[in-house]
């Protein structure tokens, strides 16, 4: 047995160098342009392929392990659309840990957390608005805040780029709010020569002030005259604003992460509760849904296809890691952790009989130093993708050249503007991008470009360059 196992395995290596080696390498343009941007070869890795089957169009060291970024999402959001379902949502819900008579709570009021990925402001004050309309007023007692749905482990947020106040950088909670982020908002007026700053939220144990000028002159970095200082100890904070900014920049932000999860949630249900008119005596404690609660109210989420359209279409890195976590707690029962999701991401492969030796998933986020795939499994993954029933819910997450999400910006006065869907993907060194492309004639490809280098940055007329190509020539070079 172990003899034809063996075998098998040469086999199987066999067929797929032999695959491989009837796929061109990288074409001239791309060679060209990372020659330009002083990238070698051996710091990239391609594969194209027809959506149709047939040998790979590109195929260059497709077989290596390479750090993704965040087209990791992808594995992530299309696991997530099989396994939940598009139409799965996420609920948070209320309950009156005692007695409630004539709009007083005599007890808690607890708030349950079920890692919704996007309970945003306007959400929960839906939510806590809905309980005032039943009549809650004043509650003699404490926030209870259950997060249980997802282990609670411990997190650094400075462990990534050492940027611990960055909105991008925010850990994953089963009772994630708004992010965990106070917007800043910068509105100039130029008749008054003045810059007006609102914080939004304000929650309770934020200290905020803001004295800057609007000057004249041209926008170019409104960030450059403005001097911000932040102050953290997680319970409480501190944020100011010195300084001045062009009046002809118009209306900016700023975001920041300040507070200490639960203590952002309690200070925003206080800042917005006492808005509504309502009281509360108490202070905040994390704690669980006693058995005898009584659920007052629930809030759901939007579905998961529009969540992972956000997810991929903006690369957002915190519902990335509500999602992934989501994975483990629902399809095992068990608290949401990342080696649980890992598992579960695992086992869906292995139905498929994908067979993905050298996946490494930290977060499924792609914001990581640690997570690695091959552009060959990748691409693999996305001719997969394409042959399920959820392949319009994840094709439309991704962003369209040259009109949204994160290539908005890109090949707009090109013949492929409008013509391909692709995720892309940005660390201090990788870029990267997977995605389809639909050639001048008609047929779709898989496309996948993995740059992991020191001048990784300079990488993007290298992928404008193969995502061209493919458009121009995919069909012609077919078989």
């Amino acid at each position: 047995m172990p003899t034809k196992l063996f075998l098998l395995r040469v086999l199987l290596v066999f067929v797929l160098a032999t695959t491989l080696a009837g796929a061109q390498s990288l074409p001239a343009s791309v060679e060209q342009a990372l020659k330009r941007a002083q990238i070698p070869l051996s710091g990239v890795a391609a594969y194209v392929q027809d959506v149709d089957g047939g040998r790979p169009l590109i195929a260059h060291h497709a077989a290596q392990a390479m750090n993704p970024a965040s087209t990791m999402k992808l594995v992530t959001t299309y696991a997530a659309l099989e396994l939940l379902g598009p139409t799965y949502t996420w609920k948070t819900e209320a309950y009156a840990g005692g007695t409630l008579e004539g709009g007083v709570l005599r007890g808690d009021l607890i708030l349950k957390g079920y890692g919704d990925p996007k309970l945003t402001l306007e959400k929960f004050w839906l939510l806590l608005r809905r309980l005032r309309a039943l009549g809650l007023r004043e509650i003699h007692g404490d926030l209870v805040l259950d997060r249980s749905y997802f282990e609670a482990a411990e997190y650094d947020p400075a462990k990534f780029d050492a940027e611990p106040l960055r909105a991008y950088n925010v850990g994953p909670d089963a009772l994630l709010l708004n992010f965990k982020a106070v917007r800043f908002q910068f509105v100039p007026d130029a008749d008054r020569k003045i810059v007006t700053v609102i914080a939004e939220p304000r929650p309770a144990g934020l200290e905020f002030s803001a004295a800057v000028r609007a000057t004249e002159g041209v926008c170019d970095d409104w960030r450059a005259g403005i001097k911000a200082d932040f102050q953290s100890n997680g319970g409480s904070a501190k944020a100011s604003f010195a300084g001045s900014m062009p009046a002809a920049c118009g209306e900016r932000y700023w975001n920041a992460s300040l507070l200490a999860q639960p203590n952002y949630v309690h200070g925003v249900f206080r800042q917005l509760w006492e808005e509504l008119g309502g009281t509360l005596s108490g202070t905040w404690k994390d704690g669980a849904v006693p058995a005898d609660a009584r659920l007052l109210a629930t809030g759901e989420s939007a579905s998961n296809a529009e969540l992972v359209r956000d997810i991929n279409k903006f690369s957002n890195n915190v519902m990335a890691r509500q999602l992934f976590l989501t994975l483990g707690a629902e399809v095992l029962k068990l608290p949401g952790r990342s080696d649980r999701s890992t598992q579960v991401v695992r086992a869906w492969l292995a139905e498929k009989k994908l067979d993905f030796p050298e996946l490494v998933l930290e977060n499924g986020s792609g914001l990581s130093r640690q997570e690695r795939i091959s552009a060959e499994h990748m691409g693999r993954l996305l001719l997969e993708a394409w042959r399920s029933a959820v392949m319009p819910e994840l094709m439309s997450s991704l962003p369209l050249v040259a009109y949204d999400g994160t290539m908005r910006r890109r090949l707009r006065f090109e013949s492929i503007a409008g013509q391909a869907h692709i995720k892309t993907g940005s660390l201090s060194d990788a870029r990267t991008l997977a995605g389809y492309v639909l050639d001048q004639r008609g047929q779709r490809h898989a496309v996948v470009l993995f740059i992991n280098h020191a001048n990784a940055a300079a990488g993007q007329p290298a992928q404008d360059a193969l995502l061209q190509w493919v458009y121009e020539n995919g069909a012609r070079r077919r078989n």
